[in-house]
């Protein structure tokens, strides 16, 4: 059976190859090179390539792909019977992966085409990225508990997210944050009790409230850039973090801690997307020295700048 070739153009449009639609996009009715080579490559297009109901073959370069043509594509594989996914994508050189699953599929799409991230530079805050597969070896660690409960769910929020928490005793040290489409600033949906530097009563009255208008308006800052992140890239984060927080009735009081956390996106039935934060306090034994958090070098901040 001859393969079935079509691309989507940067605004999300399905053209079949080398038709008068694609070369109107292309902006080159009569090219003397590969123009479906050239779209993928230099335009943003996805070429997408089925053998018979079962095999679709994505081609890409995810650098240059718009938003519009990536949710064409996610769409057309969460509403298609396709058994095998390859995906081929251009990073300097070509790379291929296959999957079986559509929502893999999807998320990887995601993962590859998620705009760079660069984490704020700050004083105070400084963060150690962390490759989150790593999880999935980790026996006895909450974080992967929670991981593997998110992709077992394929990334959908539901009921069961709080009494699975509170059976595997990780309540505590959980935060849930709501961002609405639309809207770019997560706000508090859940808080543990669990986080030592917050006032007692915040777990009450921070419900609905903005992270940026966390005590510590400069962490809070900091923080939701990271659930921006998350949200619009649909794939989790992984981190060790050492911060010195501001507390206090006049923030007159710095609490140093160091932590590894994890942040989860979960679609809801809503135009709301959560972005879960479990976290756990790495040993004192185990942090960095007496004073690291101190105003840093020119060196060091331009360390922290590139993380």
């Amino acid at each position: 059976m001859r393969p079935l070739t079509m691309l989507i153009t940067s605004e999300g449009e399905w053209v079949f190859e080398r038709s008068a639609e694609f070369f109107s996009a292309l902006g080159d009715p009569e090219p003397d090179y590969d123009g479906t080579l050239f779209a993928v490559k230099n335009l943003g297009f996805i070429k997408f390539e089925t053998v018979g109901r079962e095999i679709v073959e994505i081609e890409l370069h995810p650098r240059n792909v718009e938003l519009p043509a990536l949710l064409a594509v996610q769409q057309q594989l969460y509403s298609s019977q396709f058994k095998l996914f390859r995906i081929k994508y251009f990073e300097e050189a070509w790379h291929s992966e296959i999957t079986s699953s559509a929502e893999q599929a999807v998320a990887r799409l995601s993962e590859l085409c998620a705009p760079a991230f660069s984490p704020p530079p700050s004083d105070r805050f400084f963060v150690e990225p962390q490759d989150w597969s790593s999880l999935s070896g980790q026996e006895g660690n909450p974080l992967r508990l929670l991981f593997q409960k998110w992709r077992m769910s394929f990334g959908c929020f539901d009921t069961s997210l709080i009494p699975f928490a509170i059976q595997h005793q990780f309540l505590r040290r959980l935060m849930i944050a709501g961002i609405r489409q639309g809207a770019d600033d997560p706000v508090f949906r859940f808080i543990g009790d669990g986080f030592k530097w917050l006032q007692e009563d915040y777990r009450y009255t921070g419900l609905g409230e903005s992270l940026q208008n966390l005590p510590d308006k400069e962490y809070g800052g900091w923080v939701s850039e990271y659930y921006r992140s998350v949200a619009r890239s649909g794939q989790p984060r992984y981190d060790v973090v050492t911060a010195a927080i501001e507390t206090g009735p006049r923030m007159e009081k710095v609490f140093k801690t160091r932590y590894e956390r994890l942040l989860l996106p979960w679609k809801t039935g809503s135009p709301e997307v959560f972005v879960t934060l479990l976290s756990r306090t790495i040993p004192e034994e185990n942090s960095l020295p007496t004073g690291a958090l101190n105003c840093p070098t020119p060196s060091l901040r331009k360390t922290r700048k590139s993380s």
